[in-house]
């Protein structure tokens, strides 16, 4: 969940949750609250569009960059924020899933940060591949998991 001080969104994945800050005008800082698929523990930070929250959580993505699209559902499902390398593990080991790309809070900002901007202009021009490919390494975001040389 995504909550400023007005209104409550649904984060559909961890890297939705972390935009909604950059890219709603009049919440420029959110509480965003969640659990980690492992074990269960509760998380929560105040995200600002200034500087990334403090923590020492790690998001997970399943899915790489390239392979979004045709199943957006399933990918977005499976971008999500773990206690650790401990509780990814357990994770993967009971899901039977692959070891997807690990980042940072900071990392996960950093992606987030400018990635919708423009989604609310009307008509709003999706990023082409070269442009993605570009904004992913301009936020540190490399190799093949993101379809991106280093």
């Amino acid at each position: 969940s995504v909550m400023s001080t007005t209104t409550l969104w649904w984060g559909g994945c961890a890297w939705d949750a972390f935009a909604i800050p950059h890219l709603v005008p009049h919440s420029p800082s959110a509480l965003i609250a969640t659990t980690c698929p492992a074990c269960g523990a509760a998380h929560a930070w105040t995200v600002t569009n200034e500087y990334p929250p403090s923590g020492d959580q790690i998001a997970h993505f399943l899915v790489p960059a390239a392979e979004i699209w045709p199943d957006a559902t399933h990918a977005c499902e499976n971008q999500q924020i773990y206690c650790d390398e401990s509780c990814l593990d357990d994770w993967l080991a009971r899901t039977g899933n692959t070891r997807g790309y690990v980042m940072t809070l900071t990392t996960l900002w950093n992606l987030a940060a400018h990635w919708y901007d423009g989604r609310l202009d009307t008509p709003y021009e999706r990023r082409d591949p070269t442009l993605a490919a570009a904004y992913f390494r301009e936020v540190g975001l490399t190799g093949p998991f993101w379809g991106v040389e280093p």
